[in-house]
């Protein structure tokens, strides 16, 4: 069971950061946790893709995609790739497509929007480094929980 973010900010507020940026909850679970994955990228899902399709243990991939709502870098295939190797949820910062797909999945999805737009497919990016997004770091290997009242991290 995923505790409340804001019972778990009001039990540990000094040792977690709270993203301000106000993301949709596109998935079919609004609730989520776990280890942070990254990957940074701008209009280009094929890191996302790749990484989604490997064992996910219940993490949650966070992605930079520079909050770009041009393209989108995960849609009903990666995401159902996401469910099928055990990933607990994905946070875009930047848009999906498939939206009403990916809402019937079993998986946490927040991102800023969605654009019907795919994105490019050549690799270009980074995969689990440190990720800055409104002034909050997202270290891989730390803690990252999710629902409707936000995001909040490990410091």
């Amino acid at each position: 069971m995923t505790i409340a973010t804001a019972d778990l900010y009001d039990e540990r507020g000094d040792e977690l950061d709270s993203l301000s940026i106000q993301f949709h909850d596109l998935g079919g679970r609004i609730a989520f946790d776990g280890p942070i994955r990254t990957v940074r990228c701008h209009r280009d899902n094929a890191l996302v893709k790749s990484v989604l399709a490997t064992p996910g243990d219940g993490a949650v991939l966070v992605i930079d995609g520079g909050g770009s709502l041009e393209s989108a870098l995960v849609g009903d295939l990666i995401a159902a790739s996401a469910v099928a190797n055990g990933w607990a949820g994905i946070i875009v910062h930047g848009a999906i497509r498939d939206r009403v797909a990916i809402a019937e999945l079993p998986l946490g999805v927040k991102a800023l929007g969605s654009n019907p737009r795919k994105s490019a497919k050549d690799g270009v990016g980074e995969v689990d480094e440190p990720v800055t997004i409104a002034g909050v770091t997202f270290t891989p290997g730390g803690h990252v929980w999710a629902d409707p009242d936000g995001i909040l991290v490990e410091r």
